[in-house]
């Protein structure tokens, strides 16, 4: 029996060209970084710094370098939240978000095997994202789109995605859920709070908004993957069905129905840092749920994710699901439509 191909869906890419492609587009806006032959640097995008960035990021041959030292087979790549460029007029936005699609599409001709590509879109204007998803997957050949959590405070039930949803769903996206500007940040200041707290707590608001706002419900087909194993999202989902349970009237606002059925089709990437909680995971939600993820190429990275996996007390059948089976299916779906768009 043939080995499972390893799927890393959780890794980002600036690459050089982009970068130059950005500053040409939108000058202020450009993204740059400090010392681009060092092995780690400063990246500013328009004003606002952030650090470390590590070589991979911008530099393929040291991705690909890294991803055979990480045993992974396939990158899913994806925009860097830096360059989500959400607080742009929606134009602008949308001609940034274009920019960086064309370039993953671009890295994944140039490398087939190693590399798959999901979508970054102009969430400020939803009516543009749903048109970006619908040209990342029928004219780029990307499998979906990586998005923030909110979008400048604005919650993923926000009545005016439903346009998005319903391309997601008609075009079987990989849709992938990123923490973006988080909730709290200002008690979040010191220790390292912003990423240690904020990421997942951002990720949970995202999840809740999505499941309670009745999005899941709505639109059942829906394939939604949340960063970071998901936030506090494993650990409280059986709060959230009690809560509803309760008869409290908030919750209960937009999802008639418990929310057990929406929480059971989230899925939840590997990235937890430890062999416990990612074996508690995998027992909750069962393996087809959770993804491999490493959220390459930045420091809190899992640089070693696929040896980490095979350690994991469970079947070798649900390491093999874990490590790239599931996911190969997930993003073989919107190819589909490539073939329908061609048709047509």
């Amino acid at each position: 029996m043939a080995a499972v191909r390893t799927i890393d869906t959780h890794a980002h890419i600036l690459a050089d060209e982009t970068m130059r492609l950005i500053a040409k587009e939108a000058p202020k806006l450009a993204p740059v970084l400090q010392d681009s032959k060092a092995d780690v640097t400063t990246l500013t995008v328009g004003s606002t710094p952030y650090a470390p960035f590590p070589r991979g990021g911008w530099d393929i041959e040291r991705r690909l370098k890294d991803m055979d030292e990480m045993l992974v087979d396939v990158q899913v790549l994806s925009a860097t939240p830096q360059t989500y460029y959400y607080d742009q007029e929606p134009a602008l936005g949308a001609a940034l978000a274009a920019i960086q699609n064309e370039q993953i599409a671009k890295h994944v001709k140039d490398h087939p095997d190693r590399f798959v590509g999901i979508a970054t879109l102009p969430l400020q204007d939803p009516e543009r994202a749903a048109a970006e998803l619908r040209r990342g997957i029928q004219e780029l050949g990307l499998r979906g789109a990586m998005i923030g959590s909110n979008c400048e405070g604005k919650n993923l039930d926000d009545p005016s995605f439903e346009v998005l949803w319903q391309t997601a769903q008609e075009l079987d996206a990989f849709i992938f859920i990123h923490p973006v500007t988080v909730a709290g940040a200002n008690r979040l200041r010191d220790y390292y709070l912003r990423n240690f707290i904020g990421n997942p707590l951002d990720t949970t608001i995202a999840a809740a908004c999505l499941v309670f706002g009745g999005v899941l419900e709505k639109f059942p087909k829906l394939t939604v993957v949340l960063a970071h194993g998901g936030g506090f999202v494993p650990y409280q989902m059986g709060r959230w069905v009690h809560g509803w349970k309760e008869r409290h009237p908030e919750p209960q606002v937009r999802l008639k129905v418990s929310p057990q059925a929406s929480l059971d089709r989230l899925r939840f990437d590997t990235i937890l840092h430890a062999r416990p909680q990612l074996e508690s995971l995998v027992g909750w939600v069962g393996a087809p749920r959770v993804l491999l993820g490493t959220d390459y190429p930045y420091d809190m990275a899992m640089m070693d994710p696929v040896r980490h996996v095979r350690s994991l007390s469970i079947p070798q059948t649900d390491k093999d699901i874990i490590l790239g089976a599931e996911a190969a299916e997930l993003l073989a779906k919107p190819q589909r439509h490539v073939k329908k768009a061609a048709a047509e």
